[in-house]
């Protein structure tokens, strides 16, 4: 069974995109196919794929406002196995086009159980936009679990706290199977006292629901995506890239156990 995975965070600059694009790198690596939504108004994730604005036309705003069905927006990458549905500023309108529809929290996972085009993907990363707004909500509705990445910094857990009460009532109300797969410790500088106390912390209240895997504040990773790369491809021994492929193989264990139970 496909595994649909919401990267959400409220908080901008936290890593969200960067884990989005590279784990799902690092899978389709492992010989998974995986596909990337791009529900982010910014683009950043089809930008950090390689995808050109003038090469954007059949976007998720098409598919979500039903221009276009969604095989038709299926976007090969560079790499092997990864596919994308990029974004565009239009769907920073989406909103109040949907203002009016009955139960527009359940639009994409409409679109998503009426197509058996998305069978064909092993894992289907939607990368959220940084806001609690409808888009996340609709991004929730559909997944099956949630990846939160966090920043280890001095507001982390107080964002935190506010993200996991919308996952909750998003469970409680809309999507009963959601549930948050892990946190991911980002942005992590060893040479900070402040991100090793923030990530102890993170650890003690939260315990089993983030990862081993701490991807370290890295410059290769920030150079990456003007090249149109994941950092994978740009810099696969940068220490960001092998923290990312570590975790991608924590996730691919949590997989097989979550299938197994």
């Amino acid at each position: 069974m496909k595994k649909i995975i919401a990267v959400s965070n409220q908080k901008g600059g936290v890593g969200k995109t960067t884990t989005a694009i590279n784990l799902s790198t690092a899978i389709a690596a492992m010989g998974r196919k995986v596909l990337v939504i791009d529900l982010d108004p910014q683009g950043n994730a089809t930008t950090g794929l390689g995808v050109e604005y003038d090469a954007r036309e059949k976007s998720i705003y098409e598919v979500l406002s039903q221009q276009v069905d969604i095989k038709e927006s299926f976007q090969q990458t560079k790499i092997e196995n990864l596919f994308l549905i990029p974004s565009k500023v239009d769907l920073s309108g989406i909103e109040p086009e949907l203002s009016n529809v009955h139960d527009r929290a359940f639009v994409m996972k409409k679109i998503f159980d009426d197509s058996n085009s998305l069978d064909q993907f092993d894992f289907i990363f939607i990368d959220c936009p940084p806001a609690l707004s409808l888009l996340t909500v609709m991004a929730m509705t559909a997944a099956t679990s949630v990846i939160v990445p966090l920043q280890c910094e001095f507001f982390a857990l107080e964002g935190l706290s506010q993200l996991i009460k919308t996952i909750d009532r998003v469970r409680q109300n809309l999507n009963p199977v959601l549930n948050i797969d892990g946190i991911v410790l980002t942005m992590f500088d060893k040479r900070n006292k402040l991100s090793s106390q923030v990530a102890h912390d993170v650890r003690t209240h939260l315990k089993e629901q983030v990862y081993e895997t701490i991807i370290p504040r890295n410059v290769r990773m920030s150079e990456a995506p003007s090249f149109g790369l994941p950092a994978l491809m740009y810099d696969q021994n940068a220490s960001g890239s092998q923290a990312y492929i570590a975790l991608a193989n924590e996730i691919m264990k949590q997989n097989k156990t979550q299938e197994a139970a």
